[in-house]
């Protein structure tokens, strides 16, 4: 009977095998966390996705893309704000190119708002951390990229244990702070730094408003991609 196990061990790894060999290496695997919570207006939300659009087609972005050892990154997009209820609104997308980073451009712009409320956000770093174990691609550089405007106020999983979790698992968790609502106040910014950054060259930026979204998602998505992280940066 163990000769039998034994001898039957190679053909139980070759699923395993051919899924690791299935796995397309990418340069970054990087969730994009937004805040959908209920205090976002319609107006806003849409700059919000406007600007996801718009920096992830960016020159600057698409030449780092291009600089880097695969020439490609895959990026998915989540949303957060119900306990428990982040949700996967745009699934994995591989862009090495302006052609494939208008299409998922496209899937940012049109897909639905999830329906969320308050703001959980450790439960979308537990999502995204989910999300990233579970991507058809594979990379040593593993982002998830938080954006709002408030603290983490009914989350399931507390920010500071879901980054924690993150972090153990590889990957940088990295911030963007809209001053707007409670984004204005210097605590939040705090929180955010105590809470959510964590894994090497973690950092923190700021945009003055959701106008102003594009901007700096744009800069920290050249960030991120290049691998600088905080390393180069006071």
């Amino acid at each position: 009977m163990r000769r039998r196990t034994l001898l039957a061990l190679p053909s139980l790894l070759l699923p395993a095998a051919a899924r690791a060999q299935a796995r397309p290496a990418v340069d970054t695997l990087l969730v994009l966390a937004m805040d959908a919570s209920g205090s976002i207006t319609p107006d806003e939300f849409a700059l919000q996705r406007d600007g996801m659009a718009e920096a992830i087609t960016a020159p600057a972005v698409l030449s780092t893309i291009a600089a880097k050892p695969n020439g490609a990154i895959a990026v998915a997009v989540v949303e957060w704000g119900a306990p428990g209820g982040a949700m996967t609104v745009v699934n994995w997308h591989r862009i090495d190119g302006a052609a494939s980073a208008n299409i998922a451009a496209e899937a940012m712009r049109n897909a639905p708002r999830s329906l969320q409320s308050w703001n959980a956000i450790g439960d979308g770093i537990t999502h995204a951390t989910r999300l990233i174990a579970e991507a058809p691609f594979t990379s040593e550089d593993r982002v998830i990229d938080v954006a709002g405007d408030a603290p983490d106020m009914r989350s399931e999983t507390p920010a500071a244990v879901a980054r924690d979790a993150a972090v153990a698992a590889g990957i940088t968790v990295n911030g963007l702070a809209i001053l707007s609502g409670y984004g204005r106040d210097e605590a939040f910014q705090a929180r955010l730094r105590e809470e959510v950054l964590g894994g090497p060259g973690a950092f923190l930026m700021t945009a003055d408003s959701r106008m102003d979204f594009a901007r700096a998602l744009r800069a920290k998505l050249v960030r991120e991609i290049a691998g600088m992280g905080g390393r180069q940066f006071a």
